[in-house]
């Protein structure tokens, strides 16, 4: 639910970029040149997932694939210009986005819903790998 409305108030502003999309621009931003193993791991997304992010993120000219000089198996994903300029206008609007989310929460209560949000998490997470070992 979320997702969507995140994605339809930035669509509304002018900028054509997914939740999902912002997230490794951001992540880029501050990790620039990481390989797409790493990317995989720091945005929690399977390598495949993560790989057709990519290359949608490249057809909009907001990020770049460059293979690695030592092993060409390995990819280093750089945000361009182009993805600089989303980000730096995506910032603000996201800033905004957030106080219409928060809004009438007060700050004890956002605190709380935070922190019952990483236990469901965590819970998940706990799951999956209890899951996954079962099923190995």
């Amino acid at each position: 639910m979320l997702d969507y409305f995140i994605t339809d108030y930035m669509l509304e502003k002018g900028v054509e970029v997914t939740k999902t999309q912002m997230i490794l621009l951001y992540r880029l931003k501050q990790l620039n040149g990481s390989t797409q193993n790493n990317l995989a791991y720091i945005t929690n997304r399977n390598r495949a997932s993560l790989t057709r992010l990519i290359t949608t993120m490249e057809k909009k000219n907001l990020v770049a694939r460059i293979p690695s000089d030592k092993d060409g198996r390995i990819n280093h994903i750089f945000i361009t210009k182009h993805g600089e300029e989303v980000l730096k206008h995506m910032m603000p609007l996201m800033e905004e986005l957030m106080n219409v989310v928060q809004q009438g929460l007060s700050k004890q209560e956002i605190h709380s819903l935070i922190s019952v949000l990483k236990k469901v998490n965590n819970n998940i997470n706990a799951e999956q790998f209890v899951a996954f070992q079962t099923n190995e």
